[in-house]
């Protein structure tokens, strides 16, 4: 049965090569807008989501705040002004937390032969590497625990900055001037995109030891802390859990929110998605759109087919061929022009995405474009797409085939 359907197929597809050449670009380039498109969204949605997650991976950044409530008698408005002592408060009290790290900042001086400039330092433990996806280029290294405990005078750059101050030499091992003070340099940097930053992007960053950082300095407040939950799920009760911890300490009523302010990137990563999939949907509706078109280029096409063999389906019928075969044989002959195009199309599509993945991206629009992403999902959707309009296109045209009078027909000029 197949081989006789195909055998007509290929007979129409020589006798009409125009109108079956245009049908087929129809439904390719369909195809191409809706693979584009779709890889396009997936890969703008990925580096918008790694350029937030590079600021803050899975974390929550706790600050003081002022008490917007009386409690226990004592009045509202009074400042709450963090330490050292409630990173080990919370980490001891809040089992749900996996990692946490005091936060010291302030702008300093960095000094290198006659290079000098100034930036933000900030003052963290090694949780913070992670946390931050602050991690080592080359041979390179972030702090460590021995730093912190020992108060080491060690520095960690962002890229950027290291290459401002250093040039193309390698600062591993250097001395570098922090406010006078010689440090030695232990890593810098990779690059990164953030696409979220707290007092300017990380690549233009130092970072020290937070016993060093308060020992130079003399600060006796932190200016934040640093929290990961165990389970981002469990974000909400990781943050009643602060809450109540530091409302005991600093006597404050655990639901008043202006007493501390909380900086939740685990929300910000769940928006973000939320985001990437309504411009995934968007961008699909409209290469599924453009597929349409070409989709209802290809039904037209089989009403003319129809109209042409009219004569041919009469003869068929009136020597035995039942109407689901006169049914099948249409409906096969779209979804065959469908996939054929639909082939082509997704052939084109890979070797676009291909070759726009090979583009450096390092700068300009095409870092923050991100790199298309041909996913299975994509192809699965493409291919389900192709396989719908293909049955659509054929089915009503194969309906009225089916439903010719044979007598009538066999009348047909």
């Amino acid at each position: 049965m197949y081989k006789e359907l195909l055998k007509e197929f290929f007979h129409d597809l020589k006798a009409h090569r125009t109108r079956a050449i245009l049908t087929l670009v129809a439904i390719t380039w369909g195809t191409v807008a809706v693979v584009l498109l779709l890889a396009f969204g997936e890969g703008l949605s990925d580096r918008m989501l790694n350029g937030m997650l590079n600021a803050g991976d899975r974390i929550m950044i706790v600050y003081g705040g002022q008490t917007g409530k009386t409690f226990e008698g004592l009045p509202k408005g009074r400042r709450v002004r963090l330490t050292e002592e409630d990173v080990d408060v919370l980490q001891t009290v809040i089992p749900a937390i996996s990692m946490v790290s005091p936060q010291y900042r302030k702008n300093v001086t960095l000094t290198y032969g006659k290079v000098q400039m100034t930036t933000e330092c900030e003052g963290v433990n090694a949780n913070f590497e992670e946390m931050r996806r602050m991690y080592p280029a080359g041979g390179g290294r972030f702090l460590n625990t021995v730093d912190v405990e020992q108060q080491r005078r060690v520095l960690f750059l962002g890229e950027v900055i290291a290459k401002d101050i250093f040039g193309e030499e390698d600062p591993i091992g250097k001395t570098i001037l922090v406010g006078g003070i010689p440090f030695t340099m232990v890593g810098i940097m990779q690059k990164k995109i953030q696409t979220s930053m707290n007092n300017g992007p990380d690549t233009r960053r130092a970072i020290m030891p937070y016993s060093t950082f308060r020992t130079s300095y003399g600060n006796q407040y932190v200016n934040s802390i640093v929290v990961r939950p165990t389970d981002p799920s469990r974000q909400l009760d990781v943050k009643a859990d602060i809450y109540r911890a530091l409302g005991r300490k600093y006597r404050f009523d655990p639901e008043d929110e202006r007493a501390l302010g909380i900086w939740d990137f685990i929300e910000g990563e769940k928006i973000n998605r939320k985001i990437g999939l309504g411009m995934t949907i968007f961008l699909g509706s409209v290469g599924f759109l453009t597929l349409l078109i070409a989709g209802v280029g290809v039904a037209n096409v089989m009403y003319v087919v129809v109209k042409e063999r009219t004569r041919e389906i009469g003869i068929k019928m009136a020597v035995g061929a039942k109407r689901r075969y006169i049914l099948s044989q249409f409906i096969f002959e779209a979804l065959l022009l469908a996939f054929i195009g639909g082939t082509v199309g997704l052939s084109l599509s890979y070797g676009i995405v291909s070759f726009v993945r090979m583009l450096p991206a390092e700068d300009g629009a095409m870092q923050f474009l991100g790199r298309p992403i041909l996913s299975a999902t994509t192809m699965i959707l493409t291919t389900g797409i192709l396989a719908a309009v293909g049955l659509v296109a054929g089915f009503f045209p194969a309906r009225k085939a089916a439903s010719v009078d044979p007598v009538e027909s066999l009348r047909y000029e």
